[in-house]
C-alpha cells in the first residue's frame, strides 16, 4: 500500500470513527464526525475548507495533496494525543473562520 493510502485510512479511522468515539465517551466539545472532519480540514488548508476543495467531490479529504493531507492526519492525531482543550481552541478558530461562536454550532 503506497503512503498516500495509508494516509487515506488513517484519516478515516481517526475522523470517521476513533475520535468521534472518544468525544462521546469523554464528552468533548465535538462528538460528530463531520465536526472533526471539518475542523481538520480547515486547519489543513487554513481556512474553510469549502473555500479551497470542492464541495460537490466526495470525499473532501481525498482532494487535499500530499503536504496537506500529512499535515491533517497529523492534526487528527495530535487531537486524539491532547483531546478536548486543543479542540476546543481548534473548534473555535474553524467557527471564526465561518463567522460563528461556539453556541451558534451543533455539536
Amino acid at each position: 500500500m503506497a503512503d498516500r493510502d495509508l494516509l487515506l485510512s488513517r484519516y478515516r479511522e481517526l475522523v470517521l470513527a476513533e475520535l468521534p468515539r472518544r468525544a462521546r465517551a469523554e464528552g468533548w466539545v465535538v462528538s460528530a464526525d463531520h465536526c472533526f472532519g471539518r475542523i481538520v480540514l480547515d486547519h489543513a488548508v487554513g481556512g474553510r475548507w469549502y473555500d479551497v476543495l470542492d464541495r460537490r467531490r466526495s470525499p473532501a479529504f481525498a482532494q487535499l495533496d500530499d503536504e496537506r493531507l500529512t499535515a491533517a492526519v497529523a492534526l487528527a492525531e495530535q487531537i486524539a494525543a491532547e483531546g478536548d482543550p486543543l479542540l476546543r481552541l481548534l473548534d473555535a478558530q474553524s467557527l471564526a473562520w465561518r463567522g460563528k461562536r461556539r453556541e451558534d454550532a451543533p455539536a
